[in-house]
């Protein structure tokens, strides 16, 4: 996923900010002093100095996979962003050119507030989803531009900062069941059949007026030898 961030800034700033990049070198180099000092052409760097996930992006639940008739065929998890932060410097021999070379390249990436699409690699283009870009933003309180030239023991150059959120989808695959092909049908028939009492549980007494039962004949026998 990195390297093909990596290579559509690449042709961006090549096709869009350099008209075709004649006589300018696009580079991913760290831009130390030692780097500096061996350069001898004019050159835009793109120097990658941080990668973290971009958690106001990140969503949960799951999600369908469908196949070419359009049935649910299994279910993963969404993808996660991570934003590729991108410190961006121009290097000639005189600062206005450098200058104008940080213009051509603002003027460049405001045009767009993702990657396009004909630019991206097999891997990000597969996902049919975007690839947020921002540039120029205000950094957060943890984070100092003039710390990350510190760190890489150079002077204070005039850069942009460009962030890539970019989809990465590796999560497990979960299947799906087989598809419903019948409606649902419900049997009541078992409902007009009375339902016999537990064993040991008398019957029921008659409801008022109900017709009374005729009473066996011994019962009336005893009746008459007791009368």
């Amino acid at each position: 996923m990195i390297h093909e961030v990596d290579d559509a800034l690449r042709e961006l700033v090549r096709a869009e900010a350099l008209g075709g990049g004649a006589g300018v070198d696009v580079v991913f180099d760290a831009p130390t002093r030692d780097w500096a000092a061996r350069r001898n052409t004019p050159t835009v760097n793109l120097y990658l100095y941080d990668i973290r996930e971009d958690l106001g992006l990140r969503s949960r639940g799951r999600r369908n996979v469908y196949d070419e008739q359009g049935r649910v065929i299994s279910r993963t998890l969404p993808p996660r962003y991570f934003k590729l932060s991108y410190l961006i410097s121009a290097w000639t021999q005189r600062p206005e050119d450098e200058h104008r070379l940080l213009a051509s390249l603002l003027g460049c990436f405001l045009r767009y507030s993702a990657l396009p699409g004909e630019r991206l690699g097999a891997e990000l283009g597969l996902t049919g989803l975007p690839v947020p870009v921002s540039i120029a933003l205000p950094p957060p309180e943890n984070k100092a531009f003039t710390d990350v030239w510190s760190a890489l023991g150079g002077e204070l150059k005039p850069s942009l900062d460009v962030v890539v959120s970019a989809p990465v989808v590796a999560a497990p695959v979960y299947p799906a069941g087989p598809p419903v092909e019948e409606g649902l049908s419900v049997d009541l028939s078992d409902l007009s059949k009375p339902v016999p009492p537990p064993s040991g549980v008398p019957a029921p007494a008659p409801p008022p007026g109900a017709a009374a039962v005729p009473r066996p004949r011994a019962a009336r026998a005893r009746r008459r030898s007791e009368g």
